[in-house]
């Protein structure tokens, strides 16, 4: 336990830092007067106690729901069209939107008592489970495989993942493009000691990648095609075949329990922008290209190619999937112990 969260600390803060990307602003500050970056791996967002020791008490008279988001994906639709919103303002609660740049610092925010539900990849959750956050599964969306991959520069002789063999690849340490990598190599004959992993947050992997320090880049969407289009960057091997690459829906145990209620609305208002996102793919991209810096038209690129619903509860099929992701990051000893995804999954049987 004491040797996950010292590990996975130094990351989340450097993702936390390495917020700003050229061309793309996914990491910005939000302009909603009820929402804020978090500055640290733990600090709660603004008009919330700075310390996770907050009483059950209070936390169950709480009319605030604090909902975790990344400048991506259906929880950014869902803050952007204001649904959610208003549909808890009329029981007199408030939504507080948190932004985070990526899935690690995002559950640590979870395990520090400052959000109450967030979206992440497959991996971060694995991760966070082994640090001890009290984490639930609630939902998950549909695999995307091909919204992740492993890029190397247009003019690279790389052609493919063998040839990564002693090469520095750059990766967000803890998220679900560790997985992807992973995966890729195994399938290639490649062990993960094969290459020269370089942990580093999108922003800073992207500026690496354009400098040439880094051989390849593992990364996912949107940053994937703003890469492709911005940078001429080719796919070397994306998630096919390989991963499920799902996004997942996270509430902490004390949440859930308190609060199904709110939870259960949060899960529907999710349904229902992705049902409106798919019939109107251009208007959502109206709607997110001047908050997260990127054109309309590869906006709505993006969008076409994302699966979208939400689907509750989790299927065995799902959960046995995620326990093969946890088993893999404990055979390579990236954690240290086994954990039981079974656990801390709201699922069926």
């Amino acid at each position: 336990m004491f040797s996950v969260r010292f590990s996975l600390q130094p990351l989340a803060l450097l993702l936390v830092l390495g917020v700003s990307i050229s061309g793309l602003s996914a990491c910005s500050s939000d302009s909603s007067s009820n929402a804020t970056n978090t500055s640290t791996l733990s600090a709660a967002p603004t008009g919330t106690a700075n310390t996770s020791n907050r009483s059950t008490s209070n936390q169950a008279e709480s009319n605030v729901v604090r909902i975790g988001y990344q400048k991506y994906g259906t929880l950014f639709l869902l803050k952007a069209r204001g649904d959610l919103d208003q549909r808890l303002k009329e029981q007199g609660i408030s939504v507080q939107w948190v932004q985070f740049p990526a899935g690690p610092p995002l559950l640590e925010a979870l395990n520090a008592g400052s959000i109450d539900y967030g979206s992440t990849g497959e991996t971060p959750p694995i991760f966070a489970q082994a640090a001890g956050t009290p984490l639930v599964y609630v939902a998950h969306e549909p695999p995307d495989p091909k919204g992740e991959a492993i890029l190397v520069a247009k003019d690279s002789p790389l052609q493919k993942v063998a040839d990564l063999k002693g090469k520095k690849v750059a990766f967000n340490k803890g998220s679900n493009v560790h997985y992807l990598l992973i995966r890729a190599l195994a399938e290639a004959g490649l062990k993960y000691s094969d290459i020269q992993p370089v942990y580093l947050a999108p922003a800073d992997a992207r500026a690496a990648f354009e400098q040439g320090n880094v051989d390849a880049w593992v990364i996912w969407e949107p940053y994937l095609t703003v890469a492709k289009k911005a940078l001429d960057a080719r796919v070397l091997q994306d998630g096919s075949d390989l991963v499920a690459n799902r996004q997942f829906y996270l509430a902490s145990q004390q949440f859930t329990e308190q609060h199904p209620d709110r939870l259960q609305a949060i899960i529907e208002e999710t349904q229902k922008v992705n049902e409106w996102t798919q019939s109107n793919f251009t208007q959502a991209a109206a709607l997110l290209s001047p908050q997260i810096g990127i054109d309309p038209p590869t906006l709505t690129e993006i969008l076409k190619e994302r699966p979208y619903g939400v689907q509750q509860p989790l299927k065995p099929d799902v959960v046995n999937y995620q326990q093969q992701v946890a088993d893999a990051f404990v055979e390579l000893k990236l954690l240290p112990k086994p954990i039981k995804v079974q656990e801390v999954a709201q699922s069926q049987p």
